[in-house]
């Protein structure tokens, strides 16, 4: 196997099964309206976004571009590959501007919760935003997993 696909592989494995997994874990943690627990977790979502997220683009960016380089492959013109790219570059957007700086907000939020006993508003409005780019940042690489795997056009 070429060990420009298998490292593509492992990127795509180690940052969309950190994306869900971060997500699942955030998720309980709210349920249980301990602040406590969910700060706990929101600061774990966040480092393991640096640990595992990043990392994974990363190789995924290096891997892929090799890929493509060696394929020949054209990027003028809507083509699987360059659809795949922009919502790749949309994801990354959404994570940076959006998703990183809300992740800093209920780090925050959570910790003033602590001294307080209660969740905040401001980290229910915040964790309420995360979940719903969180959910986009988490359907785009799955579509584009899908293009990947399907080169349909």
């Amino acid at each position: 196997m070429n060990i420009w696909l298998t490292l593509h592989l492992i990127g795509i494995l180690i940052s969309i099964g950190n994306i869900i997994t971060a997500a699942f874990w955030k998720v309980r943690a709210d349920l249980t309206k301990q602040p406590v627990v969910i700060h706990y977790a929101v600061k774990n979502v966040m480092l393991a976004d640096y640990v595992f997220t990043l990392p994974g683009i990363v190789l995924i960016i290096i891997s892929g571009s090799m890929m493509a380089a060696q394929a020949g492959m054209s990027l003028s013109g809507l083509n699987w590959l360059t659809l795949s790219l922009i919502l790749f570059a949309i994801t990354g957007i959404i994570w940076a501007v959006i998703l990183i700086p809300l992740q800093r907000g209920m780090i925050k939020y959570s910790e003033q919760s602590i001294s307080t006993g209660s969740i905040s508003n401001e980290y229910r409005n915040a964790s309420r935003s995360w979940a719903i780019y969180g959910l986009i940042a988490t359907l785009l690489p799955i579509v584009i997993l899908y293009l990947m795997v399907a080169k349909g056009f």
